[in-house]
């Protein structure tokens, strides 16, 4: 199938976040959830361990991927729900404290790149906070008008918010989306205040799931994630922005493992959409049981504690990270 985006074979592949030349870990992957045409390999940094997608997606073809191809195109107004605060023991249990925006605390001013359906946006206006958004899916900028959020609805520019300005900057599985991860986090460095906080949650690819499932690792999410990161390519890029990473951990919320374990269902063909995401109904009887099996082990809370095991040893599915920028020299 031919890919306008894929680079020639015979061309020298380079880590987007360190500069070293990267080898083959994959080729002929495909979007498997939402159907999007091509195939695209797969590098990984020799130095960093950084992986990639070697593709090459221009602005505006980022945001058609998005609007035509993610499905919030079916999401209603009526289906916008503001987060409750994350407390008590489930909460803890199911990991929902992996996302970055519960790490923003009250009444500060706070940049929500990759903001989605606004829901966090809600949050944090109802904790105080003065709440801006960036989002590339245009189909979200109805919800935006409806509730008279601040959002921008086209990729993260700095140039549009004055310097210095932002307490907390966050990005919610967001930075492995992005083409360029060294101009967008200097970017959130030049909007952060001195002493401000980036929070950045993303998935881990020194994880358990990536070295269990290989190429079926839910988290590949092609071509939708260009980047995948390892604690020590997430380091190199806040070092080059000149922000230090304060804080890192694995974090996971346990549906993800039921989302992986639904995944290995069933997997489409090349241009085919998922049933599972797609919200189609399953194609035979087997694929119907095995998915009633995995709801089953969710409902007993078998991945919620999986989860918190894994996460204990470092090896969660999903990274939190926390990038401070330091205070000016006196």
């Amino acid at each position: 199938m031919p890919n306008p985006h894929q680079p020639e074979a015979t061309a020298e592949h380079r880590c987007p976040v360190c500069g070293t030349a990267t080898a083959l870990q994959y080729g002929g992957m495909y979007d498997d959830r939402y159907g999007y045409p091509g195939l695209f390999d797969i590098g990984r940094c020799t130095r960093c361990g950084h992986l990639h997608i070697r593709a090459d997606f221009t602005a505006q073809e980022l945001s058609k991927l998005y609007t035509q191809y993610y499905p919030r195109a079916r999401f209603t107004i009526e289906q916008y729900r503001v987060p409750d605060e994350s407390r008590g023991v489930a909460a803890w249990l199911s990991g929902e404290r992996c996302a970055a925006f519960r790490w923003v605390p009250k009444a500060v001013r706070v940049l929500d790149i990759g903001c989605g359906f606004c829901e966090t946006l809600g949050y944090h206006q109802s904790r105080g906070c003065e709440a801006y958004g960036v989002e590339a899916d245009a189909n979200v900028e109805l919800v935006a008008a409806h509730f008279g959020f601040n959002v921008h609805i086209g990729l993260f520019d700095p140039d549009r918010y004055q310097a210095a300005s932002f307490d907390y900057v966050t990005l919610d599985q967001v930075i492995e989306h992005v083409a360029d991860p060294h101009k967008v986090m200097a970017g959130v460095a030049r909007v952060l205040k001195p002493g401000g906080t980036a929070v950045i949650s993303t998935p881990n690819a020194r994880g358990w799931g990536v070295r269990l499932f290989g190429r079926r690792w839910i988290n590949w999410h092609i071509p939708y994630h260009l980047q995948q990161f390892t604690r020590r390519s997430l380091t190199i890029l806040a070092r080059d922005a000149g922000l230090e990473l304060s804080h890192w951990r694995t974090l996971t919320h346990s549906d993800w493992m039921f989302f992986q374990a639904v995944h290995l269902i069933v997997r489409p063909k090349p241009g085919e959409r998922h049933p599972f995401w797609s919200g189609q109904k399953w194609e035979t009887e087997q694929q119907d049981r095995r998915y009633r099996a995995a709801a089953r082990l969710r409902t007993l809370r078998v991945f919620q504690i999986a989860s918190r095991v894994l996460d204990a040893i470092g090896l969660g599915d999903n990274q939190l990270c926390m990038l401070r920028k330091p205070m000016a020299a006196s």
